[in-house]
């Protein structure tokens, strides 16, 4: 019709030497039949954001993985636990006992196993991260969140077990240089028996009859720091509850209790899903506490005493994060989806626009037609 080629509306020669266009499978539209809208760009511009802040989200959420918590009944049945200590005490080691004592009946003399340093009060007490623990109004001992400065936090599963893995060793006492020796530091591990037991540092002479041995009143001072206390291996990177907490005593006869509950603990890092997944486990123990300190009467003993219990249940705390090739199914399905969500809101926006302006249209031809006949 008219010299009309239907066969030239639908295609566009190639330009010579593109072979790419050539072959191209897919049908363009011709510039002449395209029209730029600023809506579109606008659209582009909203899709490119958002598609960025989910595309961000979703890999914070793969990279940190999802953890999940799982009480069981332990399995099997443990003999042995490891304690590890590490606590300043506001008299010479000299004047010190320790001791612990188990249901079982035995007693182990913990001085001759466990190492003690002389040691300054202030060297102590003035130390980055100490803060004096303190107590709600059920009596559990209040631990400072957030007192850690050193990197080392149970934020994320991942973290724990790759600091677990590191080895573990004991921190020098800091020297003197001159200063008096006041306090006593006590450090080290001690192999125990896992039942219930107490652990407990007194004064010489007080609690156990020692012929000769009787300290004088006026040297007792049960103020303390606990830089370490934890049950199973030592993990230093690990936060305990009473991890670098400080306590004062506030007469010479005065008594502190530490009530803890022992749960052993699993934690595990899962990489990946199917055979071609990997595993990272480390085995320790936690455990909550209660404190009640009071001053007591001089026929009481006073001093510092940890009485611990271990609970018949195994907490599991595992962390999970996909493989690479879900991550990516993910991503891709993010994108699609922002894109189709972006093209209907395109869509319905012009689609808008356009009656919108048709209606303006309309109303101001009717407003100068009947204008016009009011000239006539």
């Amino acid at each position: 019709m008219n010299g009309y080629n239907e066969k030239s509306h639908y295609d566009d020669e190639p330009e010579q030497g593109n072979f790419v266009r050539a072959f191209d499978a897919f049908p363009k539209s011709k510039p002449q039949y395209v029209t730029r809208t600023s809506g579109g760009g606008k659209w582009t511009v909203a899709m490119s954001l958002v598609s960025l802040v989910l595309l961000w989200s979703e890999l914070g959420r793969w990279w940190q993985g999802q953890e999940t918590h799982t009480f069981a009944v332990e399995k099997g049945v443990g003999h042995s636990m490891q304690i590890n200590l590490d606590i300043v005490v506001k008299m010479k080691c000299k004047d010190l006992h320790v001791n612990v004592q188990d249901a079982a009946g035995d007693r182990i003399l913990a001085a001759s196993r466990l190492q003690e340093d002389a040691t300054s009060w202030g060297q102590w007490v003035d130390a980055k991260g100490v803060h004096k623990l303190g107590r709600d109004s059920h009596g559990r001992a209040v631990t400072g969140a957030g007192w850690h400065d050193e990197g080392f936090g149970e934020e994320h599963v991942h973290d724990i077990v790759a600091m677990g893995r590191k080895k573990a060793r004991w921190g020098k006492t800091p020297r003197l240089w001159g200063a008096e020796a006041d306090s006593c530091r006590i450090y080290g591990s001690l192999d125990l028996n896992k039942v219930q037991g107490d652990f407990h540092i007194t004064a010489r002479g007080h609690g156990y009859a020692e012929a000769g041995q009787h300290l004088d009143h006026g040297a007792f001072n049960f103020s303390h720091v606990i830089s370490e206390l934890s049950y199973g291996p030592y993990y230093p990177s690990l936060v305990n509850p009473l991890d670098r907490t400080i306590n004062l005593a506030e007469a010479h006869f005065y008594k502190f209790q530490y009530f803890m509950s022992v749960v052993p603990t699993v934690y595990s890092v899962q990489r990946g899903s199917g055979a071609a997944s990997a595993q990272r486990t480390i085995f320790t123990n936690q455990y909550a506490v209660t404190e009640q300190s009071k001053e007591v009467h001089e026929r009481l003993v006073p001093g510092l005493f940890f009485k611990y219990d271990i609970e018949p249940i195994m907490l599991h705390v595992e962390e999970r994060r996909d493989s690479l090739l879900t991550f990516g199914v993910k991503v891709v399905n993010i994108l699609s989806g922002v894109l189709v969500a972006c093209h209907w809101g395109f869509t319905l926006s012009e689609w808008l626009k356009e009656v919108v302006g048709r209606r303006r249209r309309k109303q101001s031809e009717g407003v100068i037609g009947a204008k016009d006949h009011y000239d006539d």
